[in-house]
Formats: structure tokens, C-alpha cells, sequence
């Protein structure tokens, strides 16, 4: 039995989420399906980190075990095959053998894991900043229509990172185990009416990123002074915070993994390489 990882991109807009839903409409339904075509048989699959619905991901990464035997090129080629226009297969890693199946078995320094080998996630959020709403980039943007200033959200940041409880910026439904999370960096840039929010951490809890970016984009407008942010941090009330912002221009970029397993590196999970294109 070999374990397989396999780098996955998708546009989410319409598709409800990466997690597997009885509708069938999500990315891992559609991920799972189109093994199963090309596989012949039913092959589970474990993910880096679930997205919400209409969250994009320019480098997610996904694990699955079996001993159906193909070529890595095939892999990438025959899953792609059976998969909609939205989400593809860029690269398949063939790792080692597995004895067992489930994350009871997973050993930290033996064994890769999607989501439990990770040492830190990147997520972008891009905006579109203008007066108009620019209708092309509908669903791969957010959107505000007030001017932002992106010097004081800079300003902002500082505070979070760091090892912090982040429960301010929880959803209420967020389900994962503590609320403590390590932000190695947070950068904010500025590309004509486009900004693009980068942010790198250990893990993320449900619904931080928007959250973050909803209480910038007060801080950016002048709603908030820039210190705003460091006291919705200390307070842990996400009561406090500013509303969730929209998930059109959140995109899960990048998975960082010991350099052991060799998985590609591609310049692509670098949304500023793709802002030309928006």
C-alpha cells in the first residue's frame, strides 16, 4: 500500500466548500469521484485544510493510500480527466508504503500527513479597492468601495504575530481543539486597486482570515484606530470584531512541509505572480 500526495488547485465559486457533503458539491466529492474513474475503485482522501464555500486554493495539498499502480504522469493526466474545468491535479508525489490506514496510525517522523505534517499555512486574500465593483472579478476579488489606507493596517498587524489566542477572530462554530496559533507573518501590499493580504501561520481556526480582514478594512477606512486590532486580540471576544468579510478573494496558497518529502514548489501559490491575470 502506497502513500500518494498530489497538489490540488481549484476556483471555488461554485463549488460549497473542499469537505465531502451529502449534495456531492464540493471539491472533494468532485476530487474523490474522479479518482474513483480513473482508479477503478473507491480511494479516500485526506486534505491539508478544509476551505469554505467559494474559498479558492492555489496550493492545496492532498494525500490518499492504495495499491492501484500507476504512473506518475498518468496520475496527474487520468485524475484531471474526470475532473470539471475548475479544480486540477498539478503535480502527484509517490511517497512510501503505509501499514495502516487512519490518523491513529500516524507517526510524526515517519509518516506524511497532509494536514498533521504541515508546519504552516499561507493564505492570500486579494481586494478590490474602488468606488465601482469591477464585474470580471466577481468571485475571485472582494470587494470595498471606500478608500483604504494600507499604511495603517500595516500598522495594525503588528500585535498578532506571534504565539496568540486568536478566539477573537473565531467562527462560533470553529471546531478546532484550541484557539492558540503561532502568525509568522502578516503582509499587506498595495498594486494599483488591487490589495493583497498574505498571511502565514502555524494553522488557521475557522473564519480567521475574513475575520482579520473585515477588522483591517475598519482600521483601513478609519472606522478604528490602528490599535484596535491589538485590543480585539487581547480581548477574545469575537463580538467585538468587525462582521466576517466575503470569501470571493480568499485562496489557500501555499502548505509548507519538511523538505524530506520533496514536494514541488510551485511559484504559482505566489498570488502577486498572478495579479496581471486579474
Amino acid at each position: 500500500m502506497k502513500r500518494i500526495a498530489l497538489g490540488l488547485q481549484y476556483n471555488g465559486t461554485d463549488w460549497q466548500g473542499y469537505q465531502v457533503q451529502p449534495h456531492g458539491q464540493t471539491v472533494q466529492d468532485q476530487l474523490e469521484r474522479a479518482i474513483e474513474q480513473f482508479a477503478r475503485v473507491r480511494i479516500g482522501t485526506t486534505c491539508a485544510g478544509r476551505t469554505d464555500a467559494g474559498v479558492h486554493a492555489l496550493g492545496q495539498v492532498v494525500h490518499f493510500d492504495t495499491d492501484v499502480h500507476r504512473e506518475t504522469h498518468a496520475w496527474v493526466r487520468g485524475i484531471n480527466a474526470f475532473l470539471p474545468d475548475s479544480i486540477g491535479v498539478r503535480w502527484v508525489k509517490p511517497l512510501h508504503e503505509v501499514v495502516a490506514f487512519g490518523e491513529a496510525e500516524f507517526r510524526q517522523e515517519d509518516d506524511f500527513h497532509a494536514r498533521f505534517a504541515a508546519r504552516s499555512r499561507t493564505y492570500h486574500y486579494l481586494l478590490y479597492n474602488n468606488h465601482v465593483r469591477a464585474p470580471l472579478l466577481a468571485g475571485r476579488a472582494g470587494f470595498y468601495h471606500r478608500p483604504l489606507d494600507v499604511a495603517r493596517m500595516q500598522d495594525a498587524v503588528r500585535p498578532l504575530l506571534g504565539e496568540h489566542d486568536f478566539s477573537a477572530f473565531r467562527a462560533a462554530g470553529c471546531q478546532a481543539r484550541t484557539p492558540v496559533k503561532t502568525m509568522h507573518a502578516i503582509d499587506i501590499e498595495r498594486h494599483g486597486d488591487m490589495i493583497l493580504f498574505t498571511l502565514r501561520a502555524s494553522a488557521f481556526l475557522h473564519h480567521m482570515v475574513r475575520n482579520l480582514v473585515g477588522s483591517l478594512v475598519y482600521i483601513g477606512q478609519g472606522r478604528e484606530d490602528a490599535a484596535w486590532l491589538g485590543e480585539l486580540l487581547a480581548s477574545r471576544d469575537r463580538r467585538r470584531a468587525a462582521p466576517t468579510f466575503m470569501p470571493d478573494g480568499l485562496y489557500l496558497a501555499d502548505i509548507e512541509y519538511d523538505a524530506k518529502w520533496g514536494l514541488p514548489q510551485e511559484t504559482a501559490g505566489n498570488l502577486a505572480n498572478l495579479l496581471p491575470a486579474f
